[in-house]
């Protein structure tokens, strides 16, 4: 056991001066061969600055991986000026270090703050300004912004005024944009990627490209196809949407007992055939019932979103859906930036500035994954989820209709292929509080056996999965060359058929493969 411990500690030790010399290499890069950028050396913190822990931690928002045994990051760099980021990257490709960029931590499975090799973390923290220009009706909003922050600045200018995006509001806009991201007006106005007309890119050469001087294949790419392959996004910029003063909201919540099951299998028919003004989700949870000796029941909530008044909604409900048997009092009318906090989780009455916020209001550690659904699950299989339901503590299925804009733009008109066909897509989340791994992996091999018991009800052929939902269980790149057959497997999930032009276009701009993962988008050989 001695010789164990003393083997141990010096294999730290080499581990600690290798990573120390890399350290003051890359430093002595930045303030010499990039002295422009001297005063770069003040955002970089290593593992002995005071500053790192709070920093790695700060937007880490899976709790899962803050004890993870993956390698740490050498530095975190914190830039508030593109010549840093410049620098940054340069001085990595001369030290052979991985890059990371973090926006918002929100990637499911940490790889914007976790990596095999050594690497440094660029973390856009800074990075957040948003120049709202309602004359063209469009905005500048950099990477690190999170959604929040864009909905409040939106709304500070405009109460007819909004932007499709996801309904967390401490995501960052720099993954979430690049990812694809749909909120509740996917069926008005489609993904937030779709709603993009410019952007500027830190490419691996350092060059600083807009929209034009990048090219239109480079700019497909990064509106869906995860910008981080292929460089470093500074800014997008957007096209606001009309939205009415007046919106309406409600949640009816149904438990398996009060016929929740047959409602769900009701909506499937016709959630994506509503107007495209309406947006109704399903939530659908295990909760405690007190009535029931603790016993665990499933509830059904169904979440929604009208582009209008209460009058004009119980009509469209009556005339689609009357099963769920909607009245005026179940809903409130709110201004378009009220229902962004509503969907949220606020409370009703806050002030809009907890937009602002960085922190969620709800954090533990989670798993999840993802599917695409074209034609709707059958009632037995329902209740086959539901059983499952019921082995979990803490278990999710949201359930997010498509249909209406959706249906009218092509696969290929951006790497997010899941368009006209698909009804809903799934988010499957199993979350637990801080444990044991013992329990950590309980909970994990729970999600793998519900998406199993899910594959014959889903899409085929490839079974699809959405990119911004990350899930590292569906392959990962062990090698650049795009013949591997992992590779192509969890790439054909996310992208379909416009995986092969992602690869052409990251074969041109990043043919060393720099910028890179463990489902980064490969370079043919």
């Amino acid at each position: 056991m001695k010789h164990i411990i003393i083997r141990v500690l010096l294999l730290l030790s080499v581990s600690l001066a290798t990573s120390n010399l890399i350290h003051e290499d890359f430093l002595q890069c930045m303030a010499t061969q990039f002295s422009a950028y001297t005063k770069s050396l003040e955002i970089i913190f290593t593992g002995n600055s005071p500053l790192y822990s709070s920093l790695l931690q700060s937007s880490q928002q899976n709790p899962r991986w803050l004890n993870s045994t993956t390698q740490k990051p050498i530095m975190i760099i914190v830039p508030f000026h593109e010549s840093e980021i410049q620098a940054a990257i340069a001085c990595s490709k001369v030290h052979e270090l991985q890059v990371r960029v973090r926006s918002g931590g929100h990637d499911y499975e940490g790889l914007s703050y976790r990596c095999k090799a050594p690497f440094i973390i660029i973390d856009l923290i800074n990075f957040r300004s948003i120049e709202i220009d309602l004359q063209h009706e469009t905005a500048w909003v950099q990477s690190g912004a999170t959604l929040g922050e864009l909905y409040y600045a939106i709304a500070k200018m405009s109460n007819v005024h909004g932007f499709p995006a996801g309904l967390c509001p401490t995501v960052g806009v720099g993954g979430h944009f690049s990812g694809g991201g749909f909120g509740t007006l996917v069926r008005k106005y489609g993904l937030a990627a779709d709603n993009i007309v410019d952007a500027y890119l830190i490419d691996v050469n350092g060059r600083i490209l807009d929209r034009n001087a990048m090219g239109e294949d480079l700019f497909w790419a990064i509106r869906g196809g995860g910008g981080a392959s292929f460089g470093i996004i500074l800014s997008w910029k957007v096209k606001l949407i009309g939205v009415p003063p007046i919106v309406t909201c409600f949640t009816i919540s149904k438990t398996m007992e009060e016929g929740a099951s047959k409602l769900v299998y009701r909506w499937q028919y016709i959630a994506d055939k509503h107007h495209e003004d309406l947006f109704i989700r399903i939530l659908v949870q295990n909760i405690a019932g007190e009535s029931k000796g603790n016993k665990k029941i499933i509830q059904a909530s169904f979440n929604s979103l009208f582009l209008g008044r209460i009058d004009r909604l119980i009509q469209l409900m009556n005339e689609s859906f009357p099963e769920l048997g909607l009245k005026a009092e179940d809903c409130s009318e709110m201004s378009w930036i009220e229902s962004t906090l509503y969907f949220a989780g606020f409370q009703k009455g806050q002030p809009l500035e907890v937009l602002l916020g960085k922190t969620p209001l709800y954090k533990s550690n989670f798993k999840a994954k993802s599917d695409f659904v074209t034609q709707p699950i059958p009632e037995d299989g329902l209740g086959g989820i539901w059983e499952i339901f019921l082995k979990e503590e803490m278990a999710f299925m949201i359930m997010d209709p498509f249909g209406g804009r959706m249906n009218e733009i092509s696969e290929s008109e951006s790497p997010f292929p899941h368009r006209k066909g698909n009804l809903y897509n799934i988010q499957y989340l199993v979350k637990w509080n801080i444990d044991g791994q013992r329990k950590s992996k309980r909970h994990v091999k729970w999600i793998r056996m519900l998406y199993q018991y899910m594959e014959p009800y889903v899409s085929k052929s490839p079974r699809t999965a959405y990119l911004n939902y990350r899930d590292l269980d569906l392959g990962t790149n062990n090698h650049a060359n795009t013949s591997d057959s992992a590779t192509i497997a969890w790439g054909m999930k996310y992208f379909k058929g416009n995986l092969e032009r992602l690869v052409q276009v990251k074969s041109r701009v990043d043919p060393d493969n720099f910028f890179r993962s463990e489902q980064s988008i490969p370079v043919t050989v």
